[in-house]
């Protein structure tokens, strides 16, 4: 993409973002896609790595599965298929959707072994939270590429994130009840998951695990900070220069801990915290964190690297044809980022590259055209075309397929359909919320 650009596009480019012509035009092709490495690197890589910090400590600790089995102890064993979609969306947050599956799927056996019913339905509810706020809410690398990209503000993207999420898992849900109700897959045994071994785990005291509040903390506390900072800028810019004292300390307080880089440093160090006072931890503090460092320094490079992708594609200066095309119909724009990551979704199979190509292609939006609404609303739009159409290119449906037992006619009718209804419930929803509420 970068061999193919002319220089007239370079200098217009550089031109309508205030950068000297020069500076790109007279650059070598390997400077100018290192430099857009580099660039997305400085801005993701360290949330990245602590989102993958924070999420391995809670899966040692005992955590994670604290927090899933104290909304099934709220909700009781009836509703559980309610607590594993709840569960699954929460945790989704700072761990990857592969690994919050990991995590899940001996729980919902061993609940379909209790109870003897809905296998299916817990499944589906797993794998509805997870796959959600992997693509809608920061820090999971999607909507943090989203988030540097499209320059939309943090807190921004978390809030609506969460707001689009709830409804487009209640869509699941149902859509899960319903194909529990058609096809009844019963739990099935397996080398890797013996049912022998999924009654213990059942009958599994939860007195060892770490209590609730400690559990959910490096989840709450950098979100908290980070959504209160957002909130301070958008609705109180002026509390800075309070006359209050301790209203201008606590002020400044949340400025300095709300900067999203310190609040999950923040998270990752309690996450730390909570692990190393297990007694009953295996391994050493040092190999958890190595572990979760190497698992999170893939997801920086090739995130790094669409964020080099992304940058050769706005330098053909893509943004402003797409804008001057869509010119007096700006809402088009919404339905046009759809398509676009859900094409690229289909074609290629990883939600993120979707999100990436497609963020790169739209990331001039909120320069070059007048849009009548927030430029988060087209992010949302990315995030939620990109759960379209999960099949056999798609590493989370094999992850699903294999883990859950299912066989792959019966992922094709239940887990491919599901994703395909929350991300267009997804879409009416951005719509709706862009003409009712433009936040501009």
């Amino acid at each position: 993409m970068a061999i193919l650009t002319p220089d007239q596009a370079l200098q217009s480019y550089a031109l309508s973002h205030g950068i000297d012509p020069s500076q790109l035009a007279g650059r070598a092709i390997g400077a100018r896609v290192a430099l857009a490495f580099g660039d997305t690197c400085g801005k993701i890589g360290i949330l990245i790595a602590m989102a993958a910090v924070i999420g391995k400590c809670l899966l040692e600790s005992g955590a994670a599965e604290k927090i899933v089995r104290s909304l099934l102890k709220i909700t009781g064993e009836e509703r559980a298929p309610v607590s594993f979609l709840g569960s699954s969306f929460f945790l989704a947050i700072p761990v990857f959707f592969d690994t919050v599956f990991y995590l899940m799927i001996p729980l919902a056996k061993a609940m379909a072994a209790k109870i003897g019913r809905n296998y299916l339905l817990l499944v589906l509810c797993i794998a509805a939270g997870g796959v959600m706020a992997h693509s809608l809410v920061p820090p999971t690398p999607g909507p943090l590429f989203l988030v540097v990209e499209l320059d939309i503000p943090m807190g921004m993207m978390i809030v609506s994130g969460l707001i689009v999420g709830l409804f487009t898992i209640v869509a699941g849900f149902w859509f899960a009840k319903w194909a529990d109700a058609r096809w009844q897959i019963p739990l099935r045994d397996s080398p890797e998951a013996p049912l022998e071994e999924i009654r213990k785990l059942a009958a599994r005291e939860v007195g060892a695990l770490p209590g609730l509040l400690v559990s959910t903390l490096p989840i709450l506390l950098p979100v908290g900070l980070i959504t209160a900072k957002a909130a301070l800028e958008t609705f109180a810019p002026g509390a800075i220069d309070s006359p209050s004292l301790l209203l201008r300390l606590l002020v400044q307080l949340l400025d300095f801990g709300g900067e999203k880089n310190l609040a999950l440093i923040l998270g990752a160090l309690i996450a730390i915290l909570l692990l190393v006072s297990r007694p009953d931890r295996e391994g050493s503090i040092k190999k958890s964190v190595q572990d979760a460092l190497l698992s999170g320094g893939l997801i920086i490079l090739i995130t790094s690297a669409g964020g080099a992708f992304g940058a050769m594609l706005q330098q053909t200066d893509i943004s402003a044809h797409i804008a001057d095309l869509t010119q007096g119909y700006q809402m088009a724009l919404i339905p046009l980022a759809f398509l676009i990551t859900a094409i690229v979704r289909t074609a290629q199979g990883s939600a993120t590259v979707a999100m990436i190509t497609a963020a790169g292609i739209l990331s001039g939006m909120s320069t070059e055209a007048q849009l009548p609404y927030h430029v988060v609303y087209i992010g949302l739009a990315i995030a939620c075309g990109s759960k379209l159409i999960p099949w056999m290119n798609d590493s989370g449906f094999w992850i699903v397929c294999k883990m859950s037992n299912l066989t792959e006619k019966e992922a094709l009718k239940t887990f491919s359909p599901l994703l395909t209804i929350m991300g267009l419930t997804g879409l009416i929803v951005i719509l709706i919320g862009a003409k009712l509420f433009p936040l501009v």
